[in-house]
């Protein structure tokens, strides 16, 4: 009798002892950094709602909050044809794309590309160029149809055509046996109202991206953004990060592209100007002529003047694009999300999409000195055949793009009822995104698909809770 109860005592100490050594020998914690919740430093909001994307940065003065007001009716709201007694919003067309900023860019995020074939287009359009480059390096216009193709026009005008996508799924396995599949699209382009498309054009498809935090990437140096380029990859790591040099049409000059899917605009107002008359068919100061394919003389169709939008109108929608703020990280100290981020660090993911960058000097004060997470780089990258759209913009090649910020994109669902990402919205999943990476991340994308299921989770988790 003493042999048990001496016995059971032995094993209650043993279970007690295993318990104090679990307590003493905890697994592997990761700690969050300071200031990690605020992805867009003080230009920060905290909203993860539906409206997450579309607030404007705390701290602006009364003017520029009225101006941000202005903006946004001009982003948000539909623009009409000519002569209309909403003079501030006509003269759309005579051909274009959507009839507002936000057609393409919902609630101030991310549009959808068609689902399947015959589908509609749900803020996804067709770049179009020949082989060559134009007076200022840039794409060389379809001689017919220009830079895109245009579905929708006014009445009485014929639009350029239309297109559909048809997908496939490509599928592969995981070394641990798991199975994943890709959907791999095709274009083609039908019912051309205005001849034949030359025998070379080279297609690019590009779906809107969400354009909060925009003000903080104008605020990075030329200096900063360059610090990461390494063009003959002389660290021999496998990466480039290539500047893209565009044409600044407002100081009349090359300058470092930033913005859009190959870096091709090199600040916001020339982004917006472009989507303007590219889009909507909305002349500006910058761009005055209107897009009329070959054989159609756009002086004889009723405009909204000339220029379309106004200067100040014009700079009302940069200022809104400038100060969007950025939503506040969710779950940034969740040991699952920190051990996801470590993860993506060490797969080397953090070497084109840079966590931690600092804004210098803005004329709009809040955007100027922000500690900012956005996880870009804002340089071009070969992402390899399978991402290749083979249409050169400027300096990049039909393999590279332009590291896309992922701040924010884990409310994409919230916000936009979706999570198509990449340039074309192909994947549906963040993990189908990773999958779809090649080139210069292909050792990057192989690190993820070595990974332990658990572990490829826990990356996914993290990309959530940016």
């Amino acid at each position: 009798m003493k042999k048990r109860i001496v016995l059971i005592l032995l094993v209650a100490i043993n279970i007690v002892a295993c318990k104090e050594d679990k307590i003493e020998d905890p697994s592997p914690s990761f700690v969050s950094e300071e200031g990690e919740r605020l992805s867009g430093g003080e230009v920060t909001i905290t909203d993860q709602s539906v409206n997450a994307f579309g607030l404007q940065a705390p701290a602006l003065s009364g003017e520029q909050s009225l101006l941000f007001f202005v903006g946004n009716s001009l982003f948000t709201q539909n623009w009409v044809t000519a002569p209309a007694s909403t003079t501030a919003r006509d003269g759309l067309g005579p051909l274009f794309n959507s009839r507002a900023c936000s057609g393409c860019h919902p609630k101030d995020g991310r549009s959808m590309p068609p689902q399947f074939e015959g589908d509609v287009s749900h803020g996804l359009l067709l770049r179009l160029s020949i082989p060559g480059f134009d007076t200022y390096g840039g794409p060389l216009d379809e001689p017919t149809y220009g830079g895109q193709l245009q579905p929708q026009s006014i009445l009485g005008v014929m639009n350029e055509g239309q297109f559909s996508v048809l997908y496939t799924e490509n599928t592969g396995t995981y070394p641990d046996g798991a199975t994943y599949s890709l959907r791999v699209p095709f274009y083609s382009i039908k019912q051309l109202n205005y001849g034949e498309m030359s025998s070379s054009v080279l297609v690019s498809p590009r779906v809107g991206q969400q354009v909060y935090g925009l003000g903080l990437l104008e605020a990075l140096t030329e200096k900063t953004i360059l610090e990461y380029a390494d063009e003959s990859d002389v660290n021999n790591d496998g990466v480039s990060g290539k500047p893209n040099y565009v044409w600044d049409f407002i100081n009349g000059k090359q300058a470092l592209g930033r913005f859009g899917w190959k870096a091709n605009q090199p600040s916001l107002k020339q982004q917006a100007a472009g989507a303007f008359v590219g889009d909507m068919g909305i002349t500006s100061s910058l761009f005055n002529n209107e897009n009329c394919p070959s054989g159609v003389n756009c002086d004889t169709i009723k405009n909204g003047g000339r220029p379309e939008i106004e200067e100040d109108n014009l700079n009302n929608v940069t200022l809104y694009l400038q100060t969007l703020a950025v939503p506040a990280r969710r779950n940034w100290e969740n040991q699952t999300v920190l051990k996801g981020k470590d993860l993506f660090f060490k797969a080397g993911c953090e070497t084109c999409h840079r966590a931690i960058m600092k804004t210098s000097d803005h004329p709009i004060s809040v955007l100027s000195n922000q500690t900012i997470r956005p996880y870009t780089d804002l340089l071009l990258h070969d992402m390899g055949t399978g991402l290749a759209d083979n249409r050169p913009d400027y300096l990049a090649n039909g393999n590279e793009w332009r590291t896309p910020p992922l701040w924010g994109i884990g409310l994409l669902q919230t916000v936009n009822g979706h999570t198509n990402l990449l340039h074309d919205g192909r994947a549906r999943t963040f993990e189908e995104a990773i999958l779809w990476h090649g080139g210069e991340a292909e050792k990057s994308k192989n690190n993820f698909k070595s990974l332990s299921k658990i572990e490829r989770n826990a990356v996914i988790t993290f990309l959530e809770s940016l």
